[in-house]
């Protein structure tokens, strides 16, 4: 982030996962990118933790909050966008149309237009409260839908592109709005990695916040654009 730039909250997806089940539990190389996520996390004024309630989700955060003495405020407002009501052959295939029409429901599923609907609730109730930094730990889907009706430029290649875990801050621009950026990299979670984005090509561009509701005074995330 650069110098003017102040982090709003902290978007974290979650480390490597044994499987998509509710229950799934880290991997052992998961369970050592947690550790590696409190370190980098170490340096920031997180002084509020919400998460999915997915058993990975929830491990993903643990060691932070315990170093930090901080209790995990489970959400499930944050829980992954769920594609279908049972299992989806063809499930990239879902993915892909999901980011390229906000309308796209499979039988039992979600739109990414449901994920926004209640997933803002949740990021707009921590942005408000009196917190220095807050986080919201959540999954891969759910965290490009957010993304990208902050800037429509992150869609299925951005969503392809994250890592397991992944660090996105949510800051102030100079106009006023609320853009996103990349925080997490391969360094981030060494020892003496810093937290600096790399600006350099491949990154996904800030984009706005979210357009303002007449009726209600309220953000509306990607009101009147294409998501």
């Amino acid at each position: 982030m650069g110098d003017r730039e102040v982090a709003r909250l902290l978007l974290i997806r979650h480390c490597q996962s044994s499987g998509q089940a509710r229950d799934a539990a880290l991997t052992e190389a998961g369970v050592r990118q947690a550790e590696a996520l409190a370190d980098f996390l170490s340096r920031f004024p997180v002084d509020r933790v919400a998460a999915s309630p997915y058993r990975r989700a929830q491990q993903t955060i643990a060691p932070f909050a315990a170093r930090a003495g901080l209790p995990v405020h489970a959400d499930d407002r944050l829980v992954e966008q769920r594609l279908a009501a049972g299992p989806v052959a063809h499930w990239r295939d879902a993915v892909r149309a999901s980011c390229g029409d906000p309308e796209f429901r499979l039988p039992g599923g979600e739109s990414a237009r449901d994920v926004l609907d209640r997933g803002w609730p949740a990021l707009e109730e921590l942005l408000r409260g009196r917190h220095r930094l807050p986080v919201a730990v959540t999954h891969g889907k759910f965290l490009s839908v957010m993304l990208n009706s902050l800037g429509p430029g992150f869609g299925y290649d951005a969503w392809q592109s994250l890592s397991n875990p992944d660090v996105y801050a949510l800051v102030d621009d100079a106009g006023g709005g609320l853009s996103y950026e990349r925080i997490w990299t391969r360094r981030a979670g060494l020892a003496g990695g810093g937290a600096r984005v790399d600006r350099g090509s491949g990154n996904v561009a800030s984009g706005m916040r979210p357009q303002e509701d007449s009726r209600t005074g309220k953000q509306r995330p990607g009101a009147g654009r294409d998501r």
